[in-house]
């Protein structure tokens, strides 16, 4: 077999095999086909020595043409020109060996072997570039590969990054809706929320005005009785100045101004309650005074206590007092300090009247309900703290809701009988002063065991506020 032939075979093998990774296009594949069947038949006729040696030659050399000239011709089948270059010199070779051959016989004969090595070097040079082309191939095919998976990779990712758009917008959208929503649901409970303090604050508002009314009313009744004794004692001189009785006259003349001495007492009384109560009505909410904290916390003891009384006809209670002697004014705003009280002492009352009633439908005797109001003053160099504590020997709290006592709304009075405010406004409050309120039972406060008789099953509820002290600011 000729090497043009092989040339040929090599070049039409190789461009099939590249139509079928498309890398040539599939019109070419029947015209590659052919060329590649007349070659691979030619061959075997010229080895058979079928065919002359001219006539394979001749159809050799159409066929390498062919090939050549359609792959430096056709920009389709680029692909190939590196493979005619590895084996262009070994067709030339031959072709101009065979040239010398058939022109000057002689000249061949003697230099046969340097034409043979000739023939092998360029033999061995397309071989070599034949696997150096393989290699470059398969490289750039795996490059093509790499290439087309980046590609794919980022197509991927642009529709992910337009599928993440499209849900982020659609999730920004909700969020919005959602926020608008909770904007509107806070804004209704805020509402709702200064509805309820206010409900709180008047409620608060008519429990302490009717412990006003109490105490105001015993004054009164004082001096509505001495002033209706003082009229009869009036008559009674009148008449014993027309017996011309001076003795008599004198002795009723000293009880009427004893009379009148009781009636002025008692006024004084009424006008010294009313004048407290402007005092603490006029002070600003917001504005701290410095105040006597055990007058603060008694007066409104005594009003709650009344108020209650005011409400319920049947409600009876001992309060006990256990103040701190000479306890120093704090800086405090007097009007939230006393709603605080208020709220404290009305809760406690609540609890002792409520167990007794219940005790009561048992056919339990013997519980005195008693709420006990003490003061304390702990300081180190001018400066700590004022304890009060306002106890009662009830029920008590159960541990399981001691955590949720001072939050708002939460209450375990019956519907319709608390807020569920009252607790949580003044631990505000306290928090706001700088100090702490907490909720404990009489197991952590021995002191007040025999001061308010617990009997068996009670346990008592025990608030204690502390608020700051400084010596420095009562001075001022």
């Amino acid at each position: 077999m000729n090497v043009e032939i092989i040339i040929a075979i090599i070049l039409f093998s190789y461009l099939r095999r590249s139509t079928l990774t498309y890398e040539v296009p599939l019109r070419w594949k029947k015209p590659l086909k052919w060329g590649l069947i007349a070659s691979i038949i030619v061959g075997i006729l010229d080895i058979s020595t079928l065919l002359g040696d001219v006539l394979g030659k001749v159809l050799s050399i159409f066929l390498v043409g062919a090939v050549i000239y359609g792959i430096l011709r056709y920009k389709e089948l680029d692909k190939g020109r590196q493979l005619v270059f590895a084996w262009l010199p070994l067709l030339i070779l031959s072709l101009a060996i065979e040239v010398v051959e058939y022109f000057f016989p002689r000249f061949y004969n003697r230099w046969d072997d340097y034409f043979l090595l000739a023939i092998f070097c360029a033999f061995a040079w397309g071989i070599a570039m034949w696997i150096n082309n393989n290699k470059q191939r398969k490289a750039l095919e795996r490059e093509k590969i790499k290439s087309l998976a980046r590609e794919q990779e980022f197509k991927a990712t642009e529709q992910m990054k337009i599928m993440l758009e499209k849900q982020v917008g659609e999730r920004t959208s909700a969020l919005t809706k959602q926020k608008e929503e909770l904007e509107k649901t806070l804004e209704e409970l805020k509402s709702t929320q200064a509805q309820l303090i206010h409900a709180e604050k008047m409620a608060s508002l008519g429990e302490l005005t009717a412990g006003i009314a109490h105490e105001i009313q015993n004054p009164l009744n004082f001096v509505n009785n001495f002033s209706e004794v003082s009229s009869e004692l009036l008559d009674e001189m009148s008449e014993e100045l027309q017996k011309g009785d001076i003795e008599e006259v004198k002795a009723l003349v000293e009880d009427i101004k004893l009379n009148l001495e009781k009636i002025n007492h008692h006024g004084k009384r009424a006008d010294a309650i009313v004048k407290g109560m402007l005092m603490h009505s006029r002070n600003n909410s917001e504005q701290k005074s410095l105040t006597d904290i055990n007058a603060l916390a008694e007066e409104y003891l005594r009003l709650s206590y009344h108020g209650l009384r005011a409400k319920d006809k049947s409600f009876n209670a001992n309060f006990k007092v256990e103040l701190e002697p000479d306890l120093a004014r704090i800086n405090i705003v007097p009007q939230d300090i006393g709603r605080v009280f208020l709220n404290l002492f009305n809760n406690a009352f609540y609890a002792v009247n409520q167990h007794a009633k219940n005790l009561r439908e048992k056919g339990i005797e013997g519980y005195m309900p008693t709420v006990v109001l003490s003061t304390a003053l702990y300081s180190n160099q001018g400066k700590g703290n004022v304890v009060i504590t306002i106890g009662d020997n009830g029920m008590g709290i159960p541990d399981s809701i001691k955590a949720k006592i001072f939050q708002p709304f939460f209450t375990t009075k019956p519907t319709g009988e608390g807020t569920g405010l009252g607790l949580s406004l003044s631990y505000d409050i306290i928090k706001a002063h700088g100090g702490d309120l907490e909720v404990g039972n009489h197991d952590s406060t021995e002191h007040l065991h025999g001061e308010t008789e617990l009997m068996e099953g009670c346990r008592g509820t025990v608030f204690t506020i502390t608020l700051p002290y400084d010596k420095t600011e009562a001075l001022i």
